[in-house]
């Protein structure tokens, strides 16, 4: 069972997630990401760089990217464009009232507890014993528990909102793991019929949306 919310960027070395841009279907906007990504990353290399957690530490700030710009000749708006795209894979947490089609009784429980974002609940409710333990100290209902935990699990996936949790959820996914070892075609099936049948969702999610879903999740799930 993986311990951490986000993927551990410590383990995620500068190469690997060279192959992860290179492997993903990028959006649009963060195509450019891929002219002369090697050397590119190459010299960010030599400015001492190792890891994703590395990265994110010398892209934090305006101040940062231009320091590092100017020591390795990457110019800035490629820099800001990779911070964009790696800030991605540390999806911000939901807060538990955006799963408002639970119980309110067992969200407010669970809120008046401490536990008031999907990382608190993939922390506090992950292990059985634990999760027993907040249901009898809170009064919470043990099936919303569960269903809570799940919908967390999944809201660690890049792109995937408390809405598209639960189109997941629905769909008979129950975490990350499952996602990132779904078929995409199937997928896209199993979320149209469960969208058709519980109108949870206004848009439509396409099957390159889904591939992308499952790129996502797996790559999460790689790093545990």
């Amino acid at each position: 069972m993986a311990k951490n919310y986000h993927i551990d960027a410590m383990k995620v070395s500068l190469e690997k997630l060279q192959k992860r841009i290179e492997a993903t279907d990028l959006i649009p906007s963060r195509v450019l990401l891929m002219e002369d990504i090697a050397e590119k990353f190459t010299l960010l290399r030599t400015f001492g760089i190792g890891t994703l957690a590395d990265l994110r530490k010398a892209l934090k700030t305006k101040k940062t990217v231009s320091v590092m710009s100017e020591k390795t000749g990457v110019n800035e708006e490629y820099l800001l464009l990779l911070r964009r795209e790696i800030e991605g894979y540390f999806p911000k947490p939901c807060t538990i009232d955006s799963f408002n089609w639970l119980p309110a009784d067992d969200l407010e429980k669970l809120k008046n507890s401490g536990i008031t974002g999907t990382m608190d609940i993939f922390v506090s409710l992950a292990a059985s014993r634990r999760r027993t333990a907040v249901c009898v100290n809170t009064g919470t209902d043990p099936a919303t528990a569960a269903i809570l935990y799940q919908l967390s699990d999944l809201t660690r996936i890049q792109w995937t909102s408390p809405t598209t949790a639960r189109m997941l959820l629905a769909a008979g996914y129950t975490g990350a793991v499952q996602v990132s070892r779904a078929n995409a075609e199937q997928r896209y099936l199993d979320l149209e019929c469960s969208n058709s049948e519980k109108k949870l969702f206004k848009g439509t999610i396409g099957l390159r949306d889904v591939k992308r879903l499952i790129f996502a999740a797996h790559a999460l799930v790689d790093t545990h």
